[in-house]
């Protein structure tokens, strides 16, 4: 029973390098993700007829943003999906 309470060493699980790495990792997929969440919607918005972000920022369209929205959600998730595996 004490040996559930001993306390355990984090030493041989976390390390400065693997924290540096792991960080710089977190950036670099991060700003790949953003770039490609950003791409996928151009490319969307260029393959549909008319000009979605005009619609959305000159005809202050709500329904345009909602599409535009849910792209970049649905490009994000095949993203996540993609660099997880």
């Amino acid at each position: 029973m004490l040996g559930l309470f001993m306390p355990v060493s984090l030493s041989p699980l976390f390390s400065q390098h693997s924290l540096s790495e792991g960080l710089g990792l977190f950036v670099i997929y991060g700003l790949a993700g953003i770039v490609l969440a950003v791409v996928g919607y151009k490319l969307f918005d260029k393959l549909t007829p008319g000009d979605l972000h005009q619609e959305i920022f000159a005809n202050k369209n709500v329904a345009a943003a909602i599409v535009a929205g849910s792209v970049i959600i649905g490009v994000s998730l095949i993203l996540a999906a993609a660099m997880s595996s």
